[in-house]
C-alpha cells in the first residue's frame, strides 16, 4: 500500500519530517518536501526502496542494520553500472550470516565500497540518501525478512536540508566503519 502526499499517514509523515527539519536546519524548513509512502508486508515497501534505488543519478549512501535482500543488491549493483557512486555501510555484528555475507560480497565485487561499524552495541540505521536530495528511510531492514515477515513502512522524501543531515550523519558511521573485505 503506497501513500501519497495528502493521505493521512503522508500528512503525519511530512510533520515528522518538518519537526526534524525545524529542529536541525531553522532556516531551511520553508522548503516543500514531497513525500511517498509504502508498506510490507504487502510487498510495496521494498518495491518503493528498489524504486528509489533505480532512479538514482549521482550518488548512493546506503545505511542498514541487516542486510540480505537480493532486489537491493541487484538495484545497487545495477545503478553503479549506471555510473552511480554507491557506497554502503552495514552493522558489523548483523552481517554474518550466511545471506549477509553473500550481500556484501556480490556489493564488493562489484565495485562497491562497503564498510561495517561494530564500535556501537547494534548500528540500527536503515536509510540511503540518494543524489544528495532525496531521503529514503523508516523501519524496513533491507533484507528477505522484512519484505516477508515484518510489519514495516518506509517514507522517501525529496527534501534537501533532511538529506543533508542524513549525508553528515551516514559520513560518520562510514569513517568509523572497517572497510568489509572479501572472506576468501
Amino acid at each position: 500500500m503506497r501513500g501519497t502526499l495528502g493521505s493521512p499517514v503522508s500528512l503525519f509523515a511530512c510533520a515528522i519530517l518538518s519537526s526534524a527539519v525545524l529542529l536541525a536546519h531553522p532556516a531551511e524548513a520553508a522548503e516543500s518536501c514531497p513525500v511517498q509512502v509504502a508498506y510490507s508486508p504487502d510487498g510495496s515497501a521494498e518495491e518503493l526502496v528498489v524504486s528509489a534505488i533505480s532512479g538514482a543519478r549521482q550518488s548512493i549512501r546506503l545505511a542498514a542494520y541487516s542486510f540480505t535482500s537480493p532486489s537491493v543488491v541487484r538495484a545497487l549493483m545495477a545503478a553503479k553500472q549506471r555510473g552511480v557512486d554507491v557506497a554502503v555501510v552495514v552493522d558489523d555484528k548483523a552481517n554474518h550470516g550466511k545471506a549477509s555475507v553473500a550481500a556484501l560480497n556480490l556489493l564488493t565485487q562489484a565495485g562497491i565500497p562497503s564498510r561495517t561499524v561494530s564500535i556501537y552495541p547494534i548500528h540500527h540505521d536503515k536509510y540511503i540518501v540518494i543524489d544528495g536530495s532525496q531521503i529514503e528511510t523508516g523501519s524496513f531492514n533491507y533484507s528477505s525478512a522484512a519484505r516477508r515477515n515484518s510489519e514495516n513502512a518506509v517514507l522517501i522524501s525529496q527534501c534537501p536540508a533532511v538529506a543533508r543531515s542524513y549525508l553528515q550523519h551516514w559520513q560518520s558511521r562510514w569513517s568509523q566503519g572497517s572497510d568489509y573485505v572479501l572472506p576468501y
